[in-house]
């Protein structure tokens, strides 16, 4: 039964739309009508601005890393389900969120939410890589694929000397969702197509 509530409780974590909520509370815009149509932080950048994305993407980040401490609270902690498994669910939620029709986001920030709630170190390393691909190439979603690429190789080289293949299984999964949601993406990028940012 616990275990039940939990995966209950992180899949409804996943699935809180901050970009929906927060553009049409505040800015009476529904951003699915807007720009990429995605709820996620990448849109809510560019159909709300900067102050509005920055809110979105930290929520969205703070999303997964919710769902990986899930078991840390008293009564969820006599569960055994594995906390990466509570952050793929949460991955799940914000893709396909009950509070917004099952139109989410492409998993990108919940992903690196769940991974810092499991090992931080691992998530300064995902965002240094997507900042460094991001200033390269002035394009979201390939640096996004960028650091889902070095998230594989870095779990990889975790799960070699830590033993912990739950990690890379996880990362293996996330990374396959990344790549799935930008379809796309990737054949703008291949066309030549893809927006860029100007920010950075």
């Amino acid at each position: 039964m616990v275990t039940a509530i939990i995966i209950i409780c992180a899949y409804l974590l996943g699935s809180i739309p901050s970009g929906l909520w927060i553009g049409k509370i505040f800015y009476k815009t529904d951003i699915r009508e807007h720009g990429s149509g995605n709820l996620g932080g990448t849109n809510s950048f560019r159909v709300l601005g900067k102050k509005a994305g920055i809110i979105v993407t930290l929520i969205d980040i703070l999303k997964g890393t919710a769902a990986v401490q899930l078991p840390l609270i008293p009564y969820f902690s006599d569960s055994t389900i594995h906390p990466l498994i509570l952050g793929g669910i949460a991955v799940i939620g914000h893709m396909f969120p009950i509070f917004a029709g099952f139109r989410g986001g492409k998993a990108v920030a919940t992903s690196g939410g769940v991974l810092l709630g499991y090992t931080w170190p691992f998530f300064i390393v995902l965002i240094v890589g997507f900042l460094i691909s991001l200033k390269v190439t002035k394009m979201v979603s390939l640096s996004s694929m960028v650091a889902a690429v070095i998230g594989l190789i870095y779990s990889s080289v975790y799960w070699i000397v830590t033993g912990d293949y739950a990690l890379f299984i996880v990362v293996l999964i996330l990374a396959t969702f990344i790549f799935y949601r930008h379809r796309a993406n990737i054949k703008r990028i291949r066309e030549g197509t893809e927006p860029k940012v100007k920010w950075i």
